[in-house]
Formats: C-alpha cells, structure tokens, sequence
C-alpha cells in the first residue's frame, strides 16, 4: 500500500496562561524504565499517522543521531468514550505524559528545564471514538432498518357517504411508508457515513479513505472495508501536536512543526497496558511523516515499565 501524503489541518486553541501550560512540562517527570515483555499469540493493530511539517527537518549528528530536542508539555484534552471505561478514565494528563516522555526521550525529544532554550511545546490529546458499531449508534441505524422488514397492513377506507373516495390507488399507504423507510434508511448511512470521517479525521485515516471511495463493488473492496471496520470500531487514541514553542511564546504564533495520531481498538483492551506498546510502536515516526498511514502488528502481550525514576 503506497497511500499519498495526507492533508489534515487541525485547528488548535491553547490557553492564554502559557507560563503554567509550561510549568507541567518542567517538573521532573517519572520516566518508566522499560522492559518490553511481549508474549507471543494473538496480535492487535496499532494504526499510525504522522506528518512532519514544511520546514521542520531534524538536525543530525556527525555520528548520525538526531540533535536533541527540548519541549514542554501540554495538554490538549481528553475525549470520553460513550461508555464508562476505567482503563482510560482513570488516567489523567499527567498519567499519559509519564508514559509518552520515554519514547520521546528515546527519539532524543528532551524535557525542558528554561523556557528560553525549549524548542518545542507538545500538545497531548488521548480518548475513544466512539463508532458506528458502537451500541448506542448501531440502535438508530437498527431501528431504520427494522422499519424494511415490517410493513404493517392499510387502515380500512372511510365510510362512503355519497361522496366518491379518494383515488389514493392500491397500495398507497403501503407506498408511503416505503418511502418513509427507505428516506430513514438513507439519513441511517447518512449518519453512519458522517461519523465515519469524524473519525478517519482523527484518527489519521482520512487520505486512505478518501482513496478507497467507489471500490465498495469492485474486487479492491476489502482494501476500503478493512479501513471502515477499524473506524467503525471504538478505538483508543493518542495524538501529539508539536509546536514551535519560541515563536508561540516570543510572537504568539501558532506554529504546528509535526503531529502522530495513534490508535488501537477498545474492545478487548486495556488502554493502560497498551498505552507503553501503543507509544512504543510509534515512536519512530515522531517528528517524520509516515506518508500516509501504518497500521503495524503488535503481539499480544504486555510491557512492564518498571520503576519510575524522577530525572
């Protein structure tokens, strides 16, 4: 799969306080220190979508090694599921930022100590999307379809009195509420449809997406279904947005230098566990651009970070 580079622009605000946005980038944070203990058996999909900027281009060493990179980070949000999950919903911004600063560090992104010298301001954004096979929209897109299969009889015709009945014609109730059906069915993947972008956009998997329209009847459809059904799908996500944090601080200007988007499927995960795999996984596409998207193996397993060390 050879997907063209993708065209996503999201529009971020960041809080006028940007001295205490900086402050939950300086303390010390708690680094685990890995030791990736992966079983082998079933594997799960760690879908990645990075791009890096027009102009941010890392600076090598002679020995090859990427030039350290200070930031700070800050955060961006949290979206909630449209059910209660504990693996996710107990964590807060700072739980995430433990996590996603030791891939960073491994990619020479470095904790920043002086605002003067941060190079970069990292937006961290993290949730579940909530899809179309999820209980709640599935219901709706249900109900329309249920009105296909159950067509209930006409009423009887008003008593005549003299006056000559309406030339309604046979069937015409029925007619009408085909119609009905079928105009509910259409708003029902009207729906369906929207949400699907939604969250392509998101989640990064907008180009492929858009690439894939008109092969729903060809023999290329799977390419196209494989990509609904993960979106369809609620999934686990993270997203970093890194900033020029000088020109942010000095010119208030908004300067988006790169972004990875990261997801995994809920069902049947733990996002507390997977979150180290997850990081991990897409650590080496921090700062570059994938071209597009990768949607990567990982085993089924576990990472066990360790103890945490304050640097």
């Amino acid at each position: 799969m050879d997907p063209d580079r993708p065209q996503r622009i999201v529009e971020t605000r960041l809080s006028p306080g940007l001295g205490s946005l900086f402050i939950l980038g300086l303390f010390g944070l708690l680094l685990p220190q890995p030791a990736a203990n992966a079983a082998k058996g079933d594997e799960e999909i760690v879908a990645v979508s990075s791009r890096a900027w027009k102009g941010y281009v890392r600076t090598k060493l002679p020995d090859g090694s990427f030039s350290p990179e200070t930031y700070a980070f800050a955060k961006g949000g949290q979206v909630s599921g449209s059910m209660a999950d504990n693996t996710i919903d107990k964590l807060d911004f700072m739980d995430i930022a433990r996590v996603v600063a030791k891939p960073l560090a491994d990619r020479k992104y470095v904790s920043a100590i002086y605002p003067e010298k941060t190079n970069l301001l990292i937006m961290v954004y993290w949730g579940t999307t909530t899809g179309a096979n999820d209980p709640g929209m599935q219901a709706t897109y249900n109900a329309a379809q249920s009105t296909q299969a159950v067509v209930p009889p006409p009423p009887p015709p008003p008593p005549n009195h003299g006056t000559a009945p309406a030339n309604n014609g046979p069937g015409s109730n029925t007619q009408t509420i085909d119609t009905m059906s079928l105009e509910l069915m259409m708003m029902a993947n009207r729906q369906r449809d929207s949400a699907d972008m939604k969250n392509a956009m998101l989640l990064g998997y907008d180009s492929e997406l858009a690439e894939t329209t008109g092969l729903e009847n060809t023999a290329l459809r799977g390419a196209r279904e494989s990509l609904i059904d993960d979106l369809e799908d609620d999934r686990y996500f993270v997203i970093l947005m890194a900033y020029d944090f000088q020109a942010l601080w000095k010119e208030k200007k908004h300067k988006l230098l790169w972004e990875t988007r990261i997801s995994l499927r809920q069902r049947g995960n733990d996002f507390g566990k997977r979150l180290p795999e997850m990081m991990l996984n897409a650590s080496r596409y921090f700062g570059s651009d994938t071209d597009g998207l990768i949607r990567d193996r990982i085993p089924e397993g576990r990472v066990d970070v360790g103890e945490p060390k304050v640097i």
